[in-house]
């Protein structure tokens, strides 16, 4: 008989976060932790994390992370920067040498701030030109990835279990208001170093365990508008149709939650409040092709806050807990309890329901 361990677990990928409502800094090895009683749910193929806050020296520029597959790649791609950006910070990412990660790129970061001369040239505000690049290096530039481009953000992801991925990343040296967090069981999709999750873009990061059949619809009607899916993970497109929505198409965060989790046409005509029925129904009416169809539970991770969402028909497990000023998510309760053994209010959102987690106004994040 096969033990635990040495089959394919196809609910598999684990999930976690944590975020304090209060600003508070929580060091990244918690969420590190977090991870190691749903070993299980991975194979070692991917894991990572998201820490919002880690980089308040630095909080009003861009933090470019990149992999490069070599010196003459980083420095062809740095000049390439310096055309576009003032670069504030040039350096290594601290990491570990480990045994269990292994082949590794080299792992650059960048401080920038884009040229007000190229923003008035390209007529782009920042956030658009920073993701044009972004989708330019990743598409364009062989050997070269940028894996996170937000704000007072920072993504670190890796082949390899995602606890390995904390120590390797020296986590317990960074401390944010939020962190999220991955185990990959890839089933469609390569294990590599870009294919890890989470998958960002300016401040959006998303993690996802589940599957996503209606991929090619989603990334045909998404690379219409200039996103380019090149990460060889379904995954990376929830994170551009976010993108899209939230900051693009000015939906709130309910809304485009309603969008990639519509309800059904049965649930919304049984809608009692017709100024909600008449607005999922126009959801539905203009984004068909963005309605994400399998199972999944994602976090999606901004600046401020966490959104948690399951698919809409609740295929994949998450749990929701809290502990004063802390809200805790992750596919199982043990991930929770490693985070804060007292947690309270353990609840499991119905399927299409999101789970929306802020900082309170007013506190400095």
């Amino acid at each position: 008989m096969k033990k635990e361990g040495q089959v394919r677990i196809p609910s598999g990928c684990a999930i976690a976060a944590v975020i304090s409502t209060e600003g508070d800094r929580i060091p990244g090895d918690l969420i590190a932790r977090s991870m190691e009683p749903m070993h299980e749910r991975s194979n070692g193929l991917g894991g990572g994390f998201a820490g919002y806050g880690i980089y308040p020296e630095y909080k009003d520029f861009y933090a470019l992370h990149f992999f490069f597959d070599s010196r003459p790649t980083r420095k062809d791609c740095e000049a390439f920067l310096k055309e576009r950006f003032e670069i504030v910070q040039s350096e290594i990412v601290p990491t570990r040498k480990i045994p269990a990660i292994t082949d590794e790129p080299i792992v650059w970061r960048y401080f920038v701030a884009p040229l007000q001369s190229e923003l008035r040239r390209m007529q782009l505000d920042e956030k658009e030109f920073v993701a044009r690049t972004v989708m330019k290096i990743n598409t364009e530039t062989e050997g070269a990835y940028v894996f996170s481009s937000g704000k007072n953000m920072g993504a670190f992801k890796a082949v390899g279990f995602p606890e390995d991925v904390g120590v390797f990343y020296r986590l317990e040296e960074y401390a944010g208001y939020s962190w999220t967090a991955h185990g990959r069981y890839p089933t469609n999709t390569p294990g590599w170093w870009g294919g890890a999750h989470p998958f960002t873009l300016l401040d959006f990061s998303v993690v996802h365990n589940g599957e996503i059949s209606s991929y090619d619809a989603n990334r045909r009607f998404i690379e219409m508008y200039g996103y380019k899916c090149s990460l060889q993970t379904d995954t990376e497109v929830i994170t551009y149709m976010m993108d899209y929505l939230v900051r693009v198409q000015g939906l709130t965060l309910t809304e485009a939650a309603n969008v990639i989790a519509a309800p059904f046409w049965s649930t919304i005509e049984a809608q009692k409040d017709p100024e909600v029925r008449t607005r999922c129904a126009f959801l539905r009416t203009v984004f068909p092709s963005m309605l994400i169809t399998g199972p999944f539970s994602i976090v999606l991770g901004f600046t401020g806050g966490l959104m948690a969402l399951n698919d809409r028909l609740k295929l994949r497990s998450m749990v929701v807990g809290e502990k004063d000023d802390k809200v805790f998510v992750a596919s199982e309760e043990a991930a929770i309890r490693v985070m804060e053994p007292d947690a309270e209010n353990i609840r499991y959102p119905a399927g299409g329901e999101p789970v929306v987690i802020r900082v309170k106004e007013g506190v400095e994040i």
